[in-house]
């Protein structure tokens, strides 16, 4: 959507009412989804003022008024890709099953990986790894978000636990955490260049241990 700018003017009797300014000249999902594409590939640490203005189609100037600075537009990017390209998680713990849940993570970053129209790779990934110390601002948003997808994972499993789809001696835990290992090697192999067969057969190994 395209927005339009505004300023504030006062009438005579020192009433504030706004007046229409100049719109902006580019549409901000557009350039958010250009953003979201340049730390995909980069990180954070590694995409510079440049590569996002340049990416973006827009100067500096115009993105500090549109989206903050650096740091929030990547908050905002965050945003954006959890709800879209990593919308596949939520859907996949709608599954049925314990188990037909997290075939269809394995498949959803699979899918994630061979897409034609995305680096591949796993953005949150990416910037952990790619934001500095682990003090940083940007990496505790990072982890937080993984940590995010995490628990849902978890409490999945939890319920699946009390429903008698796992065994009794299941740990929801550290199944989960086994769940989010593979989804982030998948993603850094996917990174690296592997392909669909490849891919898939990670996920088939992890699921032959899968508690039954």
């Amino acid at each position: 959507m395209t927005h339009r700018a505004y300023k504030v003017t006062c009438d005579g009797t020192g009433t504030q009412k706004m007046a229409a300014g100049r719109p902006r000249s580019f549409d901000t999902d557009k350039a958010l989804d250009r953003a979201m594409h340049v730390f995909w590939r980069k990180g954070y640490e590694g995409a510079s003022l440049s590569d996002l203005t340049q990416a973006m189609r827009i100067n500096a100037p115009s993105l500090y008024a549109a989206f903050g600075n650096k740091a929030t537009l990547f908050g905002k990017v965050i945003d954006r890709y959890v709800a879209g390209p990593g919308g596949f998680i939520p859907k996949a713990l709608e599954a049925p099953t314990a188990r037909a849940a997290v075939e269809k993570l394995f498949k959803g970053v699979v899918g994630l990986q061979v897409a034609k129209d995305h680096p591949g790779g796993c953005l949150l990934v990416q910037g952990a790894v790619s934001a500095g110390d682990k003090k940083s601002q940007i990496r505790k948003v990072v982890t937080a978000r993984l940590a995010m997808a995490e628990g849902a994972i978890r409490k999945r499993l939890e319920r699946a636990k009390s429903e008698g789809d796992l065994p009794k001696n299941a740990n929801p835990a550290d199944l989960a955490r086994y769940v989010m290992a593979i989804l982030d090697g998948i993603a850094v192999a996917g990174a690296t260049g592997a392909n669909r067969k490849k891919l898939l057969s990670i996920a088939e190994v992890a699921l032959r241990g899968w508690p039954s």
